[in-house]
Parts: C-alpha cells; sequence; structure tokens
C-alpha cells in the first residue's frame, strides 16, 4: 500500500502522515514542490523518530510520480469528489493520492479521473473538509480493512480446502509484500 501527498504544504500533517506509513508499513511519496523543507523541525516532531522506518519517495513533480507510479494502481481522495468512500476497491499495491490542505486535489485529476475519485462522507454537513492527515488515516485503514477481509477469506477457503482434502494448508503472508515503487 502506497499514501501520495501532492505538494504538502503542513509540516505536521506530513509527519503524522509518516508516523502512520511507519505503523502501517506504508509507502509515503511525497510530490514536490513541498511547502517546507524534509529537514523542518516541525516535520521531524511529528513525526517523532519514525523517519528511518519509512519508505519515504520525494518526487520532483507530478509528471515525475506519474511516470514512477501506474495510472491503475491510484485511487484519488477529495472532499469534492462525488463517489463515496465505500466504493473504492482497493488492491495491496494501491496508491492513495491526497491533494493538500489549502488547494486540496487539483481540478485536472477530479476531472480526468472521475471514476477512481472518492470523498469520506461528512453527514452533519458542519464541515467542508477533514484534516489531510485524519483523511489519510480514514482512508488507508479502510483499505486495510477491506483487504484484510478478502484475505481472511481467501485464508478460510484453503482451510476449507484442506480439511476436504486432509493436507495441511502452507502457509501465507498475512499481509502483501512490498514491490518496487
Amino acid at each position: 500500500m502506497h499514501i501520495a501527498l501532492i505538494e504538502p504544504k503542513i509540516p505536521p500533517n506530513t509527519g503524522n502522515i509518516a508516523r502512520l506509513c511507519a505503523a502501517t508499513d506504508t509507502s509515503l511519496h511525497l510530490i514536490e514542490p513541498l511547502g517546507f523543507s524534509i529537514a523542518d523541525a516541525e516535520l521531524k516532531r511529528a513525526g517523532l523518530d519514525y523517519w528511518d522506518a519509512v519508505d519515504c519517495w520525494v518526487h520532483p513533480g507530478w509528471r515525475s510520480f506519474r511516470e514512477a507510479i501506474s495510472r491503475d494502481r491510484c485511487l484519488y481522495f477529495s472532499a469534492r469528489a462525488t463517489r463515496p468512500l465505500s466504493e473504492a476497491r482497493f488492491r495491496p499495491n494501491s496508491v492513495l493520492v491526497f491533494g493538500n490542505e489549502t488547494d486540496g486535489m487539483p481540478d485536472r485529476i477530479l476531472d480526468k479521473h472521475p471514476d477512481e475519485c472518492f470523498t469520506i462522507p461528512m453527514p452533519s454537513g458542519k464541515v467542508r473538509s477533514l484534516n489531510l492527515s485524519t483523511a489519510a488515516g480514514i482512508v488507508l485503514y479502510e483499505a486495510l480493512q477491506q483487504l484484510g477481509q478478502t484475505a481472511a477469506a481467501a485464508r478460510a477457503g484453503e482451510l476449507a480446502e484442506t480439511a476436504d482434502s486432509g493436507k495441511p494448508a502452507s502457509k501465507r503472508r498475512s499481509r502483501p509484500r512490498r514491490g518496487p515503487g
């Protein structure tokens, strides 16, 4: 699983997302220009001492990111999207793409990829958007839950086959292996 941030501006948000990535073994992609230096004290403070545990990639711009990551892996998340998060279908190599804190997801992406753009429902209608690190956490854990349910269903099927055949089941990793970028 991967999280990509388009031109993030607020160091503590990126630091919190880096900590989330360390906790879940998720790769983090930062797409420049950044609104801060990666050496920024606020960024390091928010990520605490977890930065060494993060598979972090810095892309010098959107074009560089698009050349490195296949479009069919990307799912885009924006308060301005119309499809609810519940309709997103995740794969182990999905890239969860978020816009920045002030501009959100660029219009060109929303217009070009409407079927891959999703929003987190906010039924109260009292706020227009969630904090970037909060949104990233909600989406990532929804993805992990969906993938876990898929893995659990596959494992149950293996166990059922084993019970029918009398042979021991082979061991499988319970989480996806990390592939290249």
